[in-house]
């Protein structure tokens, strides 16, 4: 968790935020507030609903049609408590931000905005987190940003979970196919055991589909095809091991299942335009 913020408002106010590549939630501890991303439509917060933002612009506001202003400007020079008038809506936020290495994969796999209304079933962790986070910022007792920053990075991984196990069935994504009960157990095939290797027939069998069935349920929810997506997750701990320098290439290409250090070579480079060696003098 790099950073913690709260807000406070009244009256009639937005605040507009661009993309930055992190995760980002906001919640809400008192009173309500609208949640603004492109291409969506506007969603109202009430008091014990989280939502959780990907790599987008969004704006937070008391009324859809408010003019924003710039919400970052509120909260430079170290300020973390913005004040807009009154304390009608109180909400909280915090930021996560990844490695290089693994912030395209992960962000480009999650959606834009995930909400997690209080009366989903699967919230009641999020609610104890939050009334555990509220108690914290009232006590003002020593320590607390510590207790704080430890609430929240654990809030952040309720709230997903909340969101993946209400849309598992229902909507596509990656979140959603890790909970769902076929496709969940190929991802965690392939994420446990990366230097096997791998076939559709393989992957189809565990799931226990035909490979045709298998191939167009894996796509849909994960959006790309399974092989795909293997490739993709291994050149991302490639390039992360690369850059750590745990091994040489030979050693790397071997551990993420390649066989041919020239067709890792030829792989790495189609995915990140530079050549493995160039990643690991950087």
């Amino acid at each position: 968790m790099t950073r913690q913020t709260r807000m406070e408002a009244a009256g009639r106010w937005a605040l507009a935020f661009p993309a930055i590549d992190r995760l980002k939630f906001v919640a809400l501890l008192r009173g309500s507030a609208w949640v603004l991303v492109p291409d969506d439509v506007p969603m109202l917060l009430h008091e014990g609903d989280v939502c959780v933002l990907g790599r987008t612009t969004y704006t937070v506001a008391s009324h859809p049609e408010a003019m924003p202003v710039d919400g970052e400007a509120l909260y430079e020079a170290g300020c973390d408590v913005a004040h807009l008038g009154g304390i009608e809506t109180v909400a909280i936020g915090g930021t996560v931000s990844f490695t290089a290495d693994c912030a395209d994969f992960l962000l480009d796999m999650l959606p834009g905005c995930m909400m997690v209304p209080q009366s989903s079933r699967a919230s009641g962790a999020v609610a104890t987190i939050l009334g555990l986070m509220s108690s914290e910022i009232e006590r003002a007792m020593i320590g607390g940003d510590i207790v704080s920053a430890r609430l929240a990075d654990v809030l952040l991984v309720e709230a997903m979970r909340a969101y993946a196990g209400r849309v598992a069935a229902a909507e596509p994504g990656w979140l959603g196919a890790l909970s769902h009960p076929r496709i969940g157990r190929v991802l965690r095939a392939m994420h446990n055991d990366r230097a096997q290797r791998w076939t559709v027939a393989q992957l189809a069998s565990l799931a226990g589909m035909s490979r045709a069935a298998f191939s167009a349920e894996f796509t849909r929810h994960v959006g790309q095809p399974p092989l795909a997506y293997l490739r993709t997750w291994r050149l991302t701990l490639a390039r992360a091991a690369l850059r750590r320098g745990d091994a040489d290439v030979a050693s790397i290409a071997a551990s993420v299942g390649y066989t041919s250090q020239s067709a890792f070579g030829h792989a790495y480079r189609r995915k990140f335009g530079s050549s493995p060696r160039s990643t690991q003098r950087s």
